[in-house]
């Protein structure tokens, strides 16, 4: 007896997968982390409008964290574009270039005159310049000497909003302490207003600035180093106006020593090309030398 045969079974035709077009999610990180800055710079100023100044400088404390972390995180994850490259730009001049002044306008220049808008104005503008001039720039990285690879031209962004904030970070500090009359010394129009404008020029100099990108410690300058960011980390902790004041009377005590480095390094180029036989010690790399 033969069995009936069986007719084969029709195959199900596979339908066709639609692929998803458009750049991986590793490569969206740093922007959504220069997108979390920018509302963060924004949300400082709403602080400001409600007179919440410690919330404000809070806000642009984790504007400035961000900012330090969304370039090396796209560097990491190899996901640096052009397009990246613009948005953070246009994030710091917000969060930097706009956000402090307007903090400072608020804080104390609102009721000095007419003119006290003026150095807010030009904080701004310099600001605007000198991100501009640093995107500018970006072209002619590989025409630059080794040596200039090490340093900024002018005060970086983030500096400059810190330095800028120096009156608001010393009343906060005061009145956390109870010190009336430094409270009230950083609230006097002339103090913010000469602390707007100094930075301004700043910004636009051709002060040379360790970036500390390849910042390079002598061996024997290691551990004090790694004890004085352990006491300052406590410090900001403790005391974080006191301890961000402190940093910037730091940082402007630190850019003479930038510029002789500079120098010194430029110096020992030129020799070099003039005796190329002739090595100078000064850029000879050894454990002890001087960070450039």
């Amino acid at each position: 007896m033969t069995l009936p045969r069986q007719r084969p079974r029709p195959r199900l035709k596979r339908l066709p997968r639609n692929r998803v077009r458009g750049p991986s999610f590793n490569r969206l990180i740093p922007n959504l982390l220069t997108m979390i800055g920018l509302c963060s710079g924004l949300l400082a100023m709403r602080f400001g409008l409600e007179g919440k100044f410690r919330y404000a400088a809070i806000a642009l404390l984790i504007s400035a964290v961000i900012d330090g972390l969304d370039g090396r995180i796209a560097r990491f994850l190899r996901g640096s574009t052009r397009f990246g490259a613009e948005f953070d730009s246009l994030s710091d001049f917000c969060c930097f270039g706009v956000a402090p002044s307007f903090i400072l306008y608020l804080w104390s220049l609102q009721n000095a005159g007419r003119y006290a808008f003026l150095p807010c104005l030009m904080f701004t503008v310099c600001m605007s310049l000198r991100l501009a001039r640093f995107n500018a720039g970006l072209d002619d990285q590989d025409e630059r000497p080794r040596y200039a690879s090490n340093f900024f031209t002018g005060v970086p962004a983030p500096a400059g909003a810190g330095l800028a904030l120096f009156p608001l970070f010393l009343g906060l500090e005061a009145d956390t302490l109870g010190y009336a009359p430094i409270e009230e010394f950083s609230h006097q129009p002339m103090l913010n207003a000469l602390t707007l404008s100094g930075t301004a020029l700043l910004l636009v100099s051709t002060l040379p600035v360790w970036s500390f990108k390849n910042f390079k410690v002598p061996a024997r300058f290691v551990l004090p180093l790694m004890l004085g960011t352990v006491c300052y980390a406590v410090a900001l902790v403790a005391d974080p106006w006191g301890a961000l004041a402190a940093a910037g009377v730091i940082y402007i005590a630190m850019l003479p020593f930038s510029r002789r480095s500079f120098h010194r390094l430029r110096r020992a180029a030129e020799e070099m090309q003039e005796f190329p036989d002739e090595q100078p010690e000064i850029l000879a790399p050894t454990k002890d030398s001087h960070p450039s």
